[in-house]
């Protein structure tokens, strides 16, 4: 026993020994092209950001329950969960190849023995060839790598980043589900405004018509005139068709996304008030840096790189020799007519070595393979950051050019109306003409139709603000997706997980 001992401890001496001796691996992590400052205006001068409660400071709990409904009913974000938990399952096998397996063996046998009886008389044994044998056996083998060059630690890293990165893409998809359903909602509430101003102008163009035929039947008014007011009355009752078909459209897209029921979201929709205006952005962070690293994707994207610069690790160290300790101990025992025989063994070893000769360049081949993913990884880490600095800056001039137009927009439509009221006393009293009526309420309805729009885009580039400053989500907190899975999506969205 005492020579078992010292073998056991020479052996792991040598391994604890040789795993010191991984191979050095690309940079895990790589510089990005982050500007110093912003080239768009921030709100409130920038400070630290503070995302929190979005979906909540419009005060409309439908929006905040259309997005709980269509996280639940989302292929994308229950294929990011999925991910997630494959990519746990390979990092906990990932982690186990480091340690010693151990195995537990059991087998029972009965046969005929292959021996005669010797001899004859009484003294002779009552054994023959029939007579049956029981054999039992049971024991424990155990088999241990040693991770000589950290191959195995390189695939447990790479196996981690991989998780995290999984974590960030199921929340980057919560972001991406949430905003696609506002920007749905909004366009609902906006094509249902415009089908107001729709319906309020055909309804004042038909009852000019109206007023032209009788007025041209009773002498009073040419019959071109007349025709004008009809033209004019069925050009707005076309628009007004087109407009309610849009607004159709637009509805089944949020009944797709929220999975709703086309009928019950018709009537949660007239029940809740119209929308509200838009509350003021929160403070973004001054420093691009800062701001970009709360973004779900641009940390999966960094995390890709992490692993693949683990991969190359791994690849490395196939080309280098493997070490193998492994032992077992058993117990046998044999049952033959009545008679016990047990039998105890116990092995430590072979203490096995592995050297790669002869493979056709193949595990080459695999190392280059690994670097050419660990530059794609670094390329794709910098367009995506790249990308996410131009988000959030044409989000931020898109912000401030519509606030910026809001105040003209609306005082171009209370002049526009204030016009067309007095156009249509004068044409009431014979002293403006219908050419003057039509091109005033023209003009009004145009007027209508871009301040609908204009609030369109503004709720257009609040909703990519929020998405482009990756909705609240923040890298320092821990990874609980367990727990925030659980959790209303409402929730998720409106704070950090």
């Amino acid at each position: 026993m005492r020579r078992l001992r010292l073998k056991l401890m020479a052996a792991l001496c040598l391994g604890i020994g040789l795993m010191g001796c991984s191979l050095t691996r690309p940079p895990a992590q790589v510089e990005a092209p982050f500007p110093a400052q912003w080239h768009a205006p921030l709100p409130h001068g920038g400070s630290l950001a503070s995302l929190a409660d979005w979906w909540r400071q419009l005060d409309d709990p439908l929006l905040v329950e259309l997005i709980a409904a269509a996280e639940a009913a989302s292929p994308n974000i229950a294929s990011a969960a999925a991910r997630v938990a494959e990519a746990r399952s390979t990092r906990v096998q990932a982690g186990a190849a480091l340690l010693p397996s151990l195995d537990g063996t059991a087998s029972a046998s009965r046969g005929t023995s292959g021996f005669a009886s010797s001899g004859g008389g009484s003294n002779s044994s009552n054994l023959s060839a029939s007579t049956p044998i029981t054999t039992l056996q049971a024991g424990l083998q155990s088999k241990w790598e040693i991770d000589l060059f950290g191959r195995l630690r390189a695939d447990r890293d790479a196996a981690e980043a991989k998780q995290n990165s999984a974590n960030a893409k199921w929340h980057d998809a919560r972001v991406a589900v949430a905003a696609e359903t506002a920007n749905a909602y909004f366009a609902e509430r906006a094509c249902q405004q415009q089908l107001r101003v729709s319906e309020s102008d055909a309804r004042s163009r038909s009852e000019t018509a109206r007023l032209n035929d009788l007025s041209a039947k009773a002498g009073f008014t040419a019959p071109a005139d007349a025709a004008l007011a009809r033209a004019s009355a069925s050009d707005a009752s076309g628009r007004l068709t087109q407009q309610r078909a849009q607004c159709a459209v637009q509805r089944k897209a949020l009944v797709a996304l929220s999975g709703i029921d086309e009928t019950t979201l018709e009537q949660k929709l007239a029940a809740a008030p119209a929308q509200r205006a838009l509350p003021a952005v929160g403070s973004i962070a001054s420093v691009p840096a800062e701001a970009i690293s709360q973004r779900p994707d641009v940390y999966a994207a960094e995390l890709g790189v992490a692993s693949a610069s683990a991969d190359v690790g791994s690849a490395e160290a196939e080309r280098y020799p493997k070490l193998t300790l492994s032992g077992s101990i058993g117990r046998t025992q044999y049952r033959v007519g009545g008679v016990h025989q047990s039998l105890e063994t116990w092995t430590v070893g072979p203490l096995s070595l592995t050297v790669p000769l002869l493979d056709g360049g193949a595990r080459r081949a695999n190392t280059d393979a690994a670097k050419a993913r660990y530059a794609e990884a670094v390329s794709l880490y910098r367009a995506n950051v790249r990308q996410a600095v131009r988000e959030v800056e044409e989000a931020l001039v898109n912000l401030d050019a519509t606030d910026a137009r809001t105040t003209d927009a609306d005082a171009a439509v209370k002049n526009y109306q204030a016009s067309f009221d007095a156009t249509q006393a004068r044409y009431s009293s014979g002293l403006a003409s219908l050419f003057e009526l039509e091109d005033s309420r023209r003009t009004l309805f145009s007027a209508q139709t871009a301040r609908v729009s204009l609030q369109r885009e503004r709720t257009e580039a609040w909703v990519a603000l929020y998405r482009s400053m990756g909705g609240g989500w923040s890298r320092s907190a821990p990874s609980s997706e367990s727990s925030s899975m659980t959790t209303t999506p409402a929730t998720q969205v409106a704070t950090s997980p």
